[in-house]
């Protein structure tokens, strides 16, 4: 999920009574619950982006250590704000521990909920899981968890933080459901038509729209798009072909540098689009998960 989200789930949560608990209950929350993003920083270096992020800061190791982390890091700052001021409660270890594992733990399980994906096993997988559940920037948790926080916050109560996270578990709830539903449709309408199952399959959230879905199949030597949606549940529109030319010799080129190696090990229906000129060819990289939004790369294979 994105990052409003996450801090807007931290607030929830401390607004629904945990901030209390301790001093800097609040900002630990709303930060524990960004923290496995961390891993932002490996844009300030030469590593491609999709090599790392969402790997060793999201996996079961990072997942145990880090609220660890936090909380000795949050621990010595109260350690020295109280050298200066001794006033105010101390903070409870504890606790902190907790919120933590909470923003943490949360921040994960949202990040397995949307089709980007999650490397859960890192350091010793590394193996992608998706949820394929919300999308990656869901305006309607952002709608119930900031008026639970905001409400909060005006009224000094709980009830509206407690309220709206109760309804963020159900759409989270429902959703899943929805998920479930949708992929196993399209799967019984592609063995209909087909005679076998696809190679592999995703049956995806769309932006705004929770009763519709992005449908992308791996046909082997091809993908077909579509979309789903539960107001006529055994329509897929909006079909289109790719053709998949990862066996291209242009394409098998393309593959041997390093930024689309990086990507291929990210990407999940990886489609190359290929313009031909005099002196070679430029291979164009895209997922059909995101199109041209995410992930795409050219690169020139000379002749």
């Amino acid at each position: 999920m994105d990052n409003v989200c996450h801090t807007l789930v931290g607030a929830a949560i401390g607004e629904a009574g945990l901030k209390s608990r301790t001093r800097f209950g609040n900002p630990a929350l709303m930060i524990a619950s960004n923290l496995p993003d961390i891993d932002v920083l490996v844009f300030a270096t030469g590593t491609p982006a999709v090599s790392f992020r969402r790997g060793w800061t999201h996996g079961v190791l990072a997942q145990a250590l880090l609220p660890l982390a936090f909380v000795a890091c949050l621990l010595l700052w109260d350690r020295w704000r109280r050298s200066t001021d001794s006033s105010g409660p101390r903070a409870r270890a504890s606790a902190l521990l907790v919120i933590s594992y909470v923003g943490v733990l949360s921040h994960v399980f949202l990040d397995y909920l949307n089709n980007y994906g999650v490397r859960l096993l890192m350091p010793f997988s590394g193996r992608w899981f998706y949820g394929d559940t919300l999308f990656i920037a869901d305006v309607w948790m952002w709608l119930l968890l900031g008026l639970g926080v905001y409400f909060s916050r005006r009224r000094r109560q709980t009830r509206p933080a407690r309220l709206a996270l109760s309804l963020t578990a159900a759409y989270i709830l429902l959703m899943l459901v929805s998920a479930t539903g949708a992929r196993q449709i399209v799967l019984e309408e592609w063995i209909r038509a087909r005679g076998s199952e696809p190679k592999a399959f995703m049956v995806g959230p769309l932006p705004v729209t929770p009763l519709s879905k992005v449908v992308i199949v791996d046909a082997g030597d091809h993908f077909e798009t579509g979309t789903f949606s539960w107001l006529a549940p055994r329509v897929i529109s909006d079909v289109a072909r790719f053709p998949n030319r990862m066996n291209d010799p242009a394409v098998v080129r393309a593959r041997e540098n390093p930024r689309i190696e990086a990507l291929l090990g990210w990407s999940r229906f990886p489609y190359f689009d290929l313009a031909d000129g005099p002196e070679g060819a430029l291979v164009t990289f895209t997922d059909l998960r995101f199109g041209s939004r995410v992930g795409r790369t050219t690169v020139f294979v000379p002749r």
